[in-house]
């Protein structure tokens, strides 16, 4: 693997798509109508799912020269390199091993990196994990009371909150009855106290996900919690009482053992994970461990089948037809060629509601980067805002600027064929109607509406321009059969490699986060003069000090 990545602006494929982009002309209609197969050509399998990229702005010509693009800033290398285990992650110098997790059990050739078994290890974690969920959901595992746990909640915060709650909110209608799952993150003090309202302490597990078991909000939010279950449980002040009941209502997700104990965790349930996961990438880890509370090991295990099915048609799929590297390319044009700046993901699926604010780490996390991995400033834009909202909300909300507004916006749909809650209306099946809009929109937005056409239903002269709409807004359509725990595993995976080979295109390290740490820092200096350090406060720039001191003085 070369020690600087290739500049992806010095490449003749980048060039020669320079010059096709200022000769080409988007013509969606145009494009149907002359070339019949379109849709049949540019709609992949990947998996469980249908893709269908034909109402993309591009040509046969513009996805050939995007491959030789990746071809020639070396991604096949790159992705062996990742799949191996070579430390790609430099800044952090460590490997990105993600896909290890959900590697079957027995998977040949054995993958070992750094003379580690990372087969055995991950196989290990995954177990002790499974074992435990299946004591809590069986009712083995109780309270201090001696009471089952009926609700469990997850503290954590970033790729240790967003994973758990999306794919807990997104696989609903497999979670075992009389558990729920509820989930706190902000260190906004009315996120635990909205988390904890109602719930009965003899009933309740916390799980404290924190790898370093150090993270300012998830440790603060921990301590606020085990405060609230020795109050409501009416627990002696002697320590032997205490500890007995974190030993039996707190479990955690961290590899720091010393820390864990400290806290009163027994270290023997505590689910451990590598370095070489990222926490935006973390979700098929323990990190999952509610996640696996609530929907079983066994749905657990076909989750990971359908990150590992992705995985493999990366590894072994030609670009041309591979379906993740062939939307990441996409995303490349749309932002270097086209100039687009955000991207929205729009679900018509009402449990994968949280879908995009998970995606919105993993992307801007991951590619918002202005250096490349040696160091040297990147030399194309990178990165976009990811977005969205489920279904016909955001028909109501924000399509108005996808269709008719200025800004160029490609946009993913996302549907499921058969509903987990088939219901009707006076003899109308409803998801059926639900579908209708996510066809319709994905039509409206390529092909549009003419001013004859418009003029055609008897449109006021004066009132067409405004009802005339372009086309030419750009759509990926996936369609699965419904959202089963494997077809979830399936869509996170894809959007990790879409993420992944634009970071190759742009010479970037997709896996550290070296922007978030500033103001971590800063918010510790800051703390003493919020509490009212008055040399702390004096210690500050001017707008920071004014508006501290504002804040003082409109604290009650």
């Amino acid at each position: 693997m070369p020690t600087s990545p290739i500049d992806a602006t010095s490449t003749a494929a980048w060039q020669e798509l320079s010059v096709h982009e200022s000769t080409l002309t988007p013509d969606l209609r145009g494009w149907f109508a002359d070339d019949p197969e379109r849709a049949t050509r540019l709609t992949l399998p990947l998996a469980d799912l249908t893709v269908d990229l034909s109402k993309n702005l591009v040509t046969d010509e513009t996805l050939a020269l995007l491959v030789r693009l990746a071809d020639e800033v070396g991604l096949a290398d790159r992705l062996q390199a990742q799949l191996r285990g070579d430390h790609i992650n430099v800044t952090e110098d460590r490997a990105v091993l993600h896909t290890a997790l959900r590697r079957p059990a027995g998977a040949q050739p054995p993958l070992v990196v750094d003379g580690q078994d990372i087969d055995a290890d991950v196989q290990a974690e995954l177990g002790k994990m499974f074992a435990f969920a299946d004591k809590v959901r069986s009712g083995e595992w109780t309270g201090v009371t001696g009471e089952r746990v009926r609700t469990v909640v997850n503290i954590g915060i970033g790729g240790s909150d967003l994973g758990p709650v999306m794919a807990y909110e997104a696989l609903k209608p497999y979670v075992q009855d009389g558990l729920e799952v509820r989930f706190v993150s902000n260190i906004d003090p009315s996120d635990l106290a909205e988390t904890v309202k109602g719930l009965d302490p003899t009933t309740t597990l916390f799980i404290v996900a924190s790898k370093t078991f150090g993270t300012l909000e998830t440790l603060t939010n921990a301590r606020l919690a085990r405060t609230w279950l020795w109050e409501q449980l009416g627990t002696a002040d002697d320590d032997e009482s205490r500890n007995a009941a974190v030993a039996q209502h707190f479990v955690a997700v961290s590899t720091a053992l010393d820390k864990v104990e400290a806290f009163g965790i027994d270290p023997a349930n505590a689910f451990g994970f590598w370095d070489w996961v990222g926490g935006r990438y973390s979700v098929d880890s323990t990190i999952g461990t509610s996640l696996a509370i609530a929907v079983g090991p066994d749905a657990f295990r076909e989750f990971l089948a359908g990150f590992h099915a992705v995985d493999q048609h990366v590894a072994t799929t030609p670009f041309a037809q591979n379906v993740p590297v062939l939307m990441g390319l996409l995303n490349v044009w749309y932002v270097n060629f086209l100039g687009a700046h955000t991207h929205a993901v729009l679900p018509y699926a009402q449990y994968l509601h949280r879908f995009a604010a998970y995606l919105q780490q993993l992307t801007m996390e991951s590619n918002g980067k202005s250096v490349r991995w040696d160091g040297t400033p990147v030399t194309t834009q990178t990165g976009e805002v990811f977005w969205g909202e489920p279904g016909t909300n955001g028909q109501h909300a924000f399509y108005q600027l996808i269709h008719q507004g200025t800004r160029l916006i490609p946009a993913d749909f996302i549907a499921v064929a058969n509903p987990a809650h088939p219901l009707t209306d006076d003899g109308v099946d409803v998801h059926g109607l639900f579908l209708a809009n996510f066809f319709a929109q994905t039509k409206a937005l390529a092909f549009g509406k003419t001013a004859d056409e418009v003029r055609a239903e008897g449109t006021a002269e004066d009132i067409v321009p405004a009802r005339v709409f372009s086309g030419n807004r750009p759509t990926t359509s996936i369609l699965a059969a419904a959202l089963t725990p494997s077809v979830l595993g399936q869509l996170i995976a894809l959007y990790e490699h879409i993420t992944f080979v634009q970071g190759v295109v742009w010479g970037i390290d997709s896996f550290d986060q070296w922007g978030v740490e500033l103001g971590k820092k800063l918010a510790l200096e800051i703390a003493p003069a919020v509490q009212g350090d008055m040399d702390a406060l004096a210690s500050q720039d001017p707008s920071t000090r004014a508006l501290i001191s504002r804040y003082l003085e409109l604290r009650d």
